[in-house]
């Protein structure tokens, strides 16, 4: 193609003024030369791109065959299902002459700083990472062409801020992710043209304002990430447009307190991430008009006491991260009116020190409790996890014990059990513990004590190394209840003749001299009815004998 010539910029085609513009103009000569130079080499630069630019698009839209030319050397380009990957290629630019029918286009890690003009040629784009670049702003209606685009990745980037303009024409948009830039706050109506839009990602940026109106027109939105910002309240009045929203996290900020109906609106809501959101106050209504939450995690916070009340609205939670705060105990009752509450996690809560009986009476269709690295967890009174009917995941692992109860669980019901990590000493009173080991394929337990049984498996302890007198330690406790009944009835049968021995003193001397009368009066009858007497007695007496008749 010929480069243009001096002719090409002539007089009439630069729009240069006449010659009465001259004369009453106010310019010198000089002046309207420089200006006849300029506007000459702008048109000639815009020529020359334009010129590259539709020369590019020729050669590969005339043939399939010849479409891989405008692939970068490092890039991979698969025209036949229209994906270019340029992960890590150090661009500095968009790639100018790929495939306009190109439908994913992965950026991902190189220096790009902004979206050109080459960008409208693409559009049939359904999915554009461009995440882990340079840019620092974005132009209005940058994406205008791009009616189809889906997903769009600007995570990782440096932008501090955008405007309502900044994704027009992305009608079409489900995802936009937002991540890891420096945007400080949200003005009014900024995704108002993302009808379709499903999931926002606004996480670890530097927002601290967000503007009531700032979700305007997301009808759509099901999941908002407003985690690692700078938000030290709520934003209540934003959410009230949020109608269809299922997932909220919010994590990662600094709020202080939960006020009473602190996600209003927000009806649909299924998960509720405030890990690490600094809460140290939730409102006994705070969670009100969460009916169907399930999800609910206050992990990493600075709760001194378990929020029963305020937990008590969340009748169909079933997922309950409730770890790294600063209560001391699990008492009775703690989790009252979670009646569907599946899982139970409580993680590292460093003052964490007893588990009450009861403490989970309440929740008869848990099935997990995981209760791992709580430095000062070291009692759980029996029977705590007793009367559960559905648990089979018990998770004790990193945790203070020294010994396990086995009145503290209906063990042998369990699917799961870890209690590994602990400072175990291994005598006789964890033979069952062993047993069940070897039974059930579960997690094994080192000894740490005695020094003799440091190390090994407590599993493959018979009852001679843990020092038992007998096999089976029902039967010793058998046995121990049989002699402790004996010695309690001998006690009390001593103590009964000794409070009444007068009386039992008196009895067996009458006893006595009764049986004595009895023996004489016996001896004397014997004495009076002698034969003899009575053979005389009947003569006396005209009595005849009976003739006797042998046989």
């Amino acid at each position: 193609m010929d480069t243009p010539t001096e002719m090409d910029f002539a007089p009439s085609q630069l729009d240069i003024p006449t010659a009465s513009e001259e004369i009453t103009g106010s310019c010198s000569l000089n002046m309207m030369k420089e200006e006849i130079q300029g506007r000459r080499s702008r048109t000639k630069k815009m020529w020359i791109h334009n010129s590259l630019i539709l020369l590019a698009i020729l050669i590969l839209s005339c043939s399939p065959a010849v479409a891989g030319i405008g692939c970068p050397a490092s890039c991979k380009c698969n025209d036949e299902i229209y994906v270019v990957e340029c992960e890590g290629s150090k661009l500095d630019v968009l790639p100018i002459a790929l495939n306009p029918a190109l439908q994913r286009l992965d950026l991902r890690n190189n220096k790009i700083k902004s979206v050109d003009e080459a960008f409208q040629f693409y559009k049939d784009l359904v999915y554009v990472d461009l995440s882990f670049n340079h840019f620092v702003s974005i132009q209005p209606n940058s994406f205008i062409y791009q009616e189809k685009l889906k997903e769009l990745y600007l995570n990782r980037n440096k932008l501090s801020a955008i405007t309502n303009k900044t994704f027009n024409g992305l009608v079409s948009l489900t995802v936009l992710n937002l991540r890891e830039n420096y945007i400080e706050e949200l003005n009014a109506s900024l995704f108002s043209g993302l009808k379709m839009l499903e999931e926002l990602n606004l996480g670890k940026n530097r927002i601290s304002r967000i503007d009531k109106n700032a979700f305007e027109g997301l009808i759509s939105l099901r999941v908002l990430y407003l985690d690692d910002n700078m938000l030290s309240t709520v934003p209540t009045e934003s959410f009230g447009v949020l109608g269809s929203l299922a997932e909220l996290h919010i994590g990662l900020n600094a709020v202080a307190s939960l006020p009473d109906d602190a996600f209003k609106g927000l009806s649909t809501l299924s998960l509720l991430d405030l890990g690490m959101a600094g809460l140290a106050n939730i409102s006994v209504n705070a969670f009100r008009g969460l009916n169907g939450l399930r999800t609910l995690n206050l992990a990493g916070n600075r709760l001194q006491t378990v929020p029963t009340k305020q937990l008590s609205h969340l009748q169909r939670l079933e997922d309950l991260m409730i770890g790294q705060n600063e209560f001391v105990t699990i008492g009775k009752d703690s989790f009252k009116g979670l009646i569907n509450l599946k899982k139970l996690d409580i993680t590292s809560a460093s003052n964490l020190v007893t588990i009450e009986k009861d403490a989970f009476a309440e929740n008869l269709n848990l099935e997990t409790i995981v209760l791992a690295s709580n430095k000062k967890l070291e009692h759980i009174e029996d029977g705590a996890f007793v009367g559960l009917p559905n648990l089979k995941h018990l998770i004790l692992r990193g945790n203070s014990f020294k010994s396990f109860s086995e009145g503290m669980a209906s063990w042998s019901e369990l699917r799961t059990l870890e209690v590994t990590d602990h400072h175990i000493k291994c005598d006789c009173s964890l033979l069952w513990l062993g047993n069940l080991m070897a039974l059930k394929n579960i997690s094994n337990v080192q000894c740490s004590s005695p020094p003799h049984l440091r190390e090994r498996y407590l599993k493959t302890l018979s009852s001679v190394d843990l020092d038992c007198s007998f096999v089976d330690p029902r039967q010793t406790a058998i046995l121990i209840s049989l002699m402790t009944g004996s010695v309690i009835l001998m006690g009390g049968l001593g103590l009964f003749l000794f409070r009444y021995r007068q009386r039992v003193r008196e009895a067996l001397k009458d006893y006595k001299w009764n049986k004595r009368a009895i023996s004489r009066k016996e001896h004397e009858y014997q004495k009076t009815f002698s034969d003899d007497d009575y053979i005389i007695r009947a003569q006396h007496h005209n009595v005849k004998p009976i003739p006797v008749t042998e046989l």
